[in-house]
C-alpha cells in the first residue's frame, strides 16, 4: 500500500486522514505547522505529537520532501539545487540573494513544451507536469535550508523549468497552499508567476482577482522577431497577448512585468527599443531587461553592455519604466535547465 504524501492533502483532507487514524482533527493543524512553518522534515521532529502517532505516521505517510541530487553555490551567493522526484526524474530550484531578502525560483514542470530559442529547459524534451506537492516541496526545502542559517525566504518566482500556465491546475493548487494561512501563509504579493504568454490561461488567472504578480516573457517588439524566438507567438501573437495582460491589470490592480532577454543582433537594436516603447505606451507595466545566460548548445550571444545600456536609456527617454536585471549565478549554470541537462549528460 502506497504511503500518503501529506503535502498533497488539503486542510480538510488532512483532518479526515487523522480522524481515520483515530486521532482528533486538530492533529492536522499541528502537522501543518511543523511542515510549513517549523521546518520539520521527519515525523520524529514533531515533538508535540505522541510517540505512538509519530510511529503510526512513519508507517502510513511521508512528509513529501525531495532528496537533493546535487547543490551548487555561486560566488555571488546564488544557490542551485537539483532535486530527485519520486519517479526518478529531476528538477531544479534556484535561491537568489537580494538586498531585500532571499527569493526562490521554482520549477513547475520536468522539461518544457514551449521551445523558446534562448532556453535550456526544453532541450531534453517535455517529460511531465509537477504536482502541487512537488512544487511546494521545493519551496519548503529552500525555506528550511535558509532557516538553518538564520535567513528568511521572502519571495517566490515561478520562473524555473516549465510553463506554469501549461500546468494550470497544479499551479493554482500550489498557489492556494501558498496563500493558505494554515500552510505557507505567504501573501501572493510576494509571488511572481512568469509565462510565455498562454492567453486563455492569463484570462482565466485574471478572473481569480488575486494580487499575484504576472511576468510575461515578451523578448521582442514585433511578431516577426517574436515568432523566431518564441514558437508560442504563432498561436498567441502580441495583439491578443497584450490585450489579455491589460485585462489582468484591470482585474487585479497589479502592473504587468514584461521580460525582455537581450540577444546580440536579434532583438537589441535601438529601433526595437523604440518599437517596444510604442507597443507599451499607456499600459500599466514595467520592463525588465535581462542579460542572456549563454548556453553552449544554443549558440546565442548576450548583447554587449553598451547595447544593453543604450536599449535601457531609449526606453526611459520614451517614458517606459525599465530596469536591468542583475546577472546572478553565471558561474554555476544558473540558467533554467542547465544543471539538469548536465546531470542527464552524465547519466
Amino acid at each position: 500500500m502506497d504511503k500518503v504524501n501529506l503535502l498533497e492533502l488539503s486542510t480538510s483532507e488532512l483532518q479526515e486522514f487523522f480522524q481515520s487514524l483515530g486521532q482528533p482533527a486538530f492533529r492536522a493543524k499541528q502537522v501543518m505547522d511543523w511542515l510549513y512553518q517549523q521546518g520539520a522534515q521527519t515525523f520524529n521532529e514533531m515533538t508535540n505529537l505522541p510517540k505512538g502517532l509519530r510511529e503510526q505516521l512513519a508507517q502510513k505517510a511521508v512528509p513529501g520532501f525531495l532528496s537533493v541530487v546535487t547543490e551548487q553555490v555561486s560566488e555571488d551567493g546564488t544557490e542551485k539545487y537539483l532535486f530527485a522526484l519520486p519517479d526518478g526524474q529531476t528538477v531544479e530550484t534556484v535561491v537568489l540573494p537580494y538586498d531585500i531578502g532571499f527569493s526562490a525560483c521554482i520549477s513547475t514542470q520536468v522539461g518544457c513544451k514551449m521551445g523558446c530559442l534562448f532556453c535550456a529547459s526544453g532541450l531534453p524534451g517535455f517529460v511531465r507536469n509537477l504536482t502541487a506537492a512537488e512544487i511546494m516541496a521545493q519551496v519548503l526545502q529552500v525555506k528550511n535550508a535558509l532557516r538553518k542559517r538564520g535567513k528568511e525566504l521572502k519571495s517566490l518566482v515561478l520562473m524555473g523549468s516549465g510553463e506554469p500556465l501549461d500546468n494550470f491546475r497544479e499551479t493554482i493548487a500550489f498557489l492556494e497552499a501558498v496563500r493558505d494561512p494554515q500552510k505557507l501563509a505567504m501573501s501572493l504579493r510576494h509571488v511572481t508567476l512568469s509565462t510565455s504568454g498562454l492567453v486563455p490561461k492569463i484570462e482565466e488567472l485574471a478572473k481569480l482577482g488575486w494580487p499575484l504578480n504576472l511576468a510575461v516573457s515578451l523578448h521582442a517588439s514585433n511578431n516577426r522577431v517574436r515568432d523566431k524566438i518564441m514558437p508560442v507567438n504563432k498561436t498567441y501573437p502580441l495583439e491578443p497577448l497584450l490585450s489579455a495582460c491589460d485585462t489582468y491589470s484591470r482585474a487585479t490592480g497589479r502592473r504587468v512585468t514584461y521580460e525582455y532577454i537581450l540577444i546580440d543582433r536579434l532583438n537589441d537594436k535601438t529601433e526595437h527599443a523604440k518599437e517596444l516603447a510604442s507597443l507599451l505606451k499607456g499600459r500599466l507595466c514595467h520592463v525588465n531587461l535581462i542579460p542572456l545566460n549563454a548556453v553552449d548548445e544554443l549558440g546565442l550571444k548576450p548583447s554587449p553592455q553598451n547595447t544593453v545600456k543604450q536599449f535601457r536609456d531609449t526606453l526611459r527617454q520614451k517614458g517606459v519604466n525599465v530596469t536591468v536585471r542583475r546577472k546572478l549565478g553565471a558561474d554555476i549554470a544558473a540558467a533554467c535547465g542547465q544543471l539538469r541537462n548536465e546531470y542527464l549528460g552524465e547519466c
